[in-house]
């Protein structure tokens, strides 16, 4: 009897698509849904008993493995004290100054409960700040659900976006323009048209929601200068790279200091948990100092907090990130030369523990490039992958992430096991 079946069919009648959340309906690949019932390390197992090595993550916050001993037992401390109060702990103090601590862009931040959260308040932020409208963002960055961000490109140049979702009204996709990702020339022509009418830019600096697209470090310290030239607020969306490419995050790699940030995912450690921060005299615009309201009842949960601060004290060790590393470059390296061994058109990157895997010949640079990939190779390789008990994102445009927890056993497997699909995708 297939359980992940009959629990699939069963949620279907209750749940919109059977999940509560669009990419976990492996609507992108065909197929049914694994339905997790327990996971750790860096293994998760099914309802039916299978176990599978996971590149997923919970689509990030699990880079030290899935349930670590010392964020379970934080988490317990916290639970055994309440669950929420709805009214200040020391813990949130805490974790704030952590925050602040380790990303130097942060002067203050405000904690919410998700990612869609933080870009959404901080976006308002930015408005209310500048006194402007217009947002840009990029064709092929996620930031989340809200409505102004709900958007795809417009029919040419420097065109507004029209709204990518139903219920979005066009009037409030209007004030939102949809650049390409990593096109210096037309962000520059963007600037000169609009410049004094532009409130904010949010950006993926490495992008994550279109597979893992990383743009050149020119073009984002391009993006610095003219949004300091021209008054505009540049907000680097670290929800999915921040402590995941390193401790500092994508800023702290390439050297840049984004006015805001908004962050989610590790700052969890695995539970429903956000923030938003930057400059101070941005930051207290916010209320109760200013007069751009935002509010959450369960923003700063203390079980959140708790396991947030179990997981940046876990990262924050010595050589954490050189070993997270080298363990993700293992696994694509890997994976590239055993496409290669077997004529497969493939091609890899990796920076911290995130990773792209594409099946293509070149490692893409913008959304257009990833849309060239080979979906139905990447669509044969992850079943292939999914049945010899290894979970990749069930998408071609997702990144994958590794955790501490992989060992070198783990990784080896899955290229061996890789080895052998790409063999049998070359027969074909």
């Amino acid at each position: 009897m297939n359980r992940n079946q009959t629990l699939f069919d069963r949620a279907q009648t209750v749940i919109p698509g059977g999940v509560n959340s669009p990419v976990r309906a492996f609507g992108s690949v065909g197929g049914s849904p694994r339905f997790i019932s327990r996971a750790e390390g860096a293994r998760i197992w099914d309802a039916d008993g299978a176990a599978y090595v996971d590149y997923v993550g919970s689509w990030g916050p699990a880079i030290t493995g899935h349930a670590h001993p010392a964020i379970v037992e934080a988490v317990r401390e916290a639970a055994l004290r309440g669950l929420s109060f709805g009214a200040p702990t020391e813990g949130e103090i805490e974790i704030a100054e952590r925050l602040c601590a380790l990303l130097p862009s942060l002067e203050m931040v405000r904690l919410v409960s998700s990612g869609t959260e933080a870009t959404m308040s901080a976006i308002r932020l930015a408005r209310g700040f500048t006194g402007r409208d217009t947002i840009i963002k990029f064709e092929g960055c996620y930031h989340g659900h809200a409505d102004c961000l709900l958007v795809k490109a417009g029919s040419g140049l420097l065109t507004f976006g029209n709204p990518s979702s139903g219920g979005v009204p066009a009037d409030f996709a209007k004030h939102t323009l949809v650049l390409d990702y990593n096109d210096p020339a037309q962000l520059e022509a963007t600037f000169r048209e609009k410049g004094d009418e532009i409130a904010a830019v949010i950006i993926e600096p490495f992008a994550g929601n279109m597979n893992f697209v990383r743009p050149g470090d020119d073009y984002l310290h391009l993006l610095r200068r003219l949004c300091t030239a021209h008054g505009a607020v540049l907000i680097f969306d670290e929800v999915m790279t921040g402590f995941r490419v390193g401790l500092q995050g994508v800023q702290g790699l390439v050297g840049i200091t984004p006015d805001l940030t908004t962050l989610g995912k590790v700052v969890g450690g695995g539970m429903p948990v956000g923030a938003f921060g930057g400059r101070r005299d941005i930051m207290e615009k916010v209320a109760p100092l200013g007069p751009v309201y935002q509010a959450g009842t369960l923003s700063g949960s203390p079980l959140a907090v708790a396991a947030g601060l179990a997981s940046l004290k876990l990262v924050s060790a010595s050589g954490f990130y050189d070993a997270l590393g080298a363990r993700t470059r293992q696994l694509t390296d890997g994976l590239a030369a055993a496409a290669a061994r077997h004529g497969v058109s493939f091609s890899a990157q990796a920076v911290g523990g995130m990773f792209g895997l594409y099946f293509a010949a070149a490692v893409p640079q913008n959304f257009a490039e990833v849309m060239t990939s080979d979906r139905a190779a990447f669509n044969r390789f992850f079943h292939a992958m999914l049945e010899a008990g290894h979970y990749f994102a069930p998408s071609a445009f997702e990144a994958g992430f590794v955790s501490s927890a992989h060992g070198e056993a783990d990784i080896a497997a899955t290229v061996a096991a890789a080895d052998q699909v790409f063999a049998g995708m070359a027969a074909l």
